[in-house]
């Protein structure tokens, strides 16, 4: 055999050694990656768990989740990483839970009632309610939230600012504020056409009127306006009204308020 021969048959050797060598070390890296992550799951779903020291927000990494508690309602293996544990938040938690964290996931829409973590990012823990006390808690937040109309976004807090102060529970009374507010904001007289079915009445859905003022606030319709179809006088819930001219002023205020109508 020739020496050239003989110095790539070496050369050959080595690199198939190396190949051996780095497959072998990565199958052990990935066996010891998994029972790593199967011996880290001594957890079962129900279990009370704690968040440790240093653990971020996984989607915003905003703030520290050190000591919320919760409880497990899923454990998800993965193929490729950790598996994930499911944690629904109990209601001390919740109650304690920033707004502007809720806030944030609802825009986003992820549900702030539960959130997955790592095995080594919680530890198990005593209960500190029982679960009618998650859902009452759940159902507290959330009528809190839909009353904060944070859920829409950039309309919800021109809706929240024009509302501020007003007792929700009284609708007469906001029915009222947002009398006062369009009142002192809109501009008439303005043209609009009717967007809203009508099951009786001169006014059909499509027609196209020119609103000319606020006539009175009722508690079932809401803000009621004068306007003229044609010749003709009629007064309609401005619920139903849409503006025409897309970039006038009272287009997204009359939307603001139409939004807030039928999430009342």
């Amino acid at each position: 055999m020739l020496y050239w021969q003989k110095n790539i048959i070496s050369a050959q050797s080595t690199m198939l050694s190396e190949l051996i060598e780095k497959f072998c070390k990565y199958s052990k890296y990935i066996r010891r990656k998994r029972s790593m992550n199967n011996s880290k799951i001594s957890f079962k779903i129900g279990d009370s768990v704690r968040v440790k020291p240093d653990v971020l927000d996984p989607d915003t990494e905003a703030f520290s989740l050190e000591g919320w508690q919760g409880r497990i309602l899923h454990i998800r293996p993965q193929e490729d990483g950790p598996t994930i544990i499911d944690i629904e938040w109990d209601s001390i938690t919740l109650r304690e839970m920033p707004a502007s964290s809720i806030e944030a996931s609802e825009e986003e829409g992820l549900d702030w009632t539960q959130m997955g973590l790592y095995p080594d990012d919680i530890e198990v823990t005593t209960a500190r309610d029982t679960e009618q006390d998650v859902k009452h808690a759940q159902k507290e937040l959330k009528l809190v939230l839909y009353k904060s109309y944070s859920w829409l976004g950039d309309q919800g807090k021109r809706i929240q600012q024009i509302l501020r102060g007003v007792d929700h529970g009284n609708e007469m009374a906001v029915m009222k504020r947002w009398g006062a507010y369009l009142e002192e904001h809109l501009t008439f007289p303005f043209d609009a056409e009717v967007d809203e079915w009508q099951e009786r009445g001169p006014l059909r859905s499509g027609d196209r009127v020119s609103v000319k003022k606020i006539t009175l606030i009722d508690d079932w319709y809401g803000v009621i306006v004068a306007l003229r179809l044609g010749r003709r006088k009629y007064d309609c819930p401005l619920c139903e009204l849409a503006v025409i001219d897309k970039q006038s002023a009272n287009t997204q205020l009359i939307e603001d308020y139409r939004v807030w109508f039928a999430n009342r």
